[in-house]
């Protein structure tokens, strides 16, 4: 069911893919087609707020600092997953693969490079900030728009 809790941690988390997203992109190599990289995040923002944080609004502030990190989580792990699946993909056609399992297992070694690319000081720190401000500003949401 929709409610305004779901909806601003769908917009925040949104806005605070597009922010990591644009922090990112200057940390992978030049050459990088980041296409629709910054789309995707967002959307993926907005999922993850949908579904992840939304529903558990409402429960006090401790909780909601916490859901904040939980949303901000799933969201890095899908950003990163996705990502790395798109590279394999971009990879596999043009033929850097004999199998599919060697794609699959390509995956988690694309996702790796990827987390070590942006594991910065300031990305974190924009994560941690992010988080806290997103489950906030979602909790404050639940209980003022009931």
């Amino acid at each position: 069911m929709p409610t305004a809790a779901r909806l601003v941690a769908a917009v925040a988390l949104a806005a605070l893919a597009y922010v990591i997203s644009i922090m990112v992109m200057p940390l992978m190599p030049e050459s990088t087609d980041f296409g629709y990289f910054i789309p995707v995040n967002i959307l993926l923002g907005l999922a993850c707020g949908w579904i992840v944080m939304g529903p558990r609004a409402g429960r006090g502030t401790t909780a909601a600092i916490n859901n904040g990190f939980t949303g901000v989580f799933v969201l890095m792990l899908w950003g990163v997953g996705i990502q790395a699946a798109n590279e394999m993909v971009r990879l596999a056609m043009r033929n850097r693969y004999d199998n599919a399992f060697e794609a699959i297992v390509a995956v988690f070694q694309i996702g790796a490079e990827y987390a070590v690319i942006i594991a910065t000081m300031q990305i974190g720190l924009a994560l941690v900030i992010g988080a806290v401000v997103a489950g906030l500003v979602t909790e404050f949401a639940s209980n003022h728009w009931k």
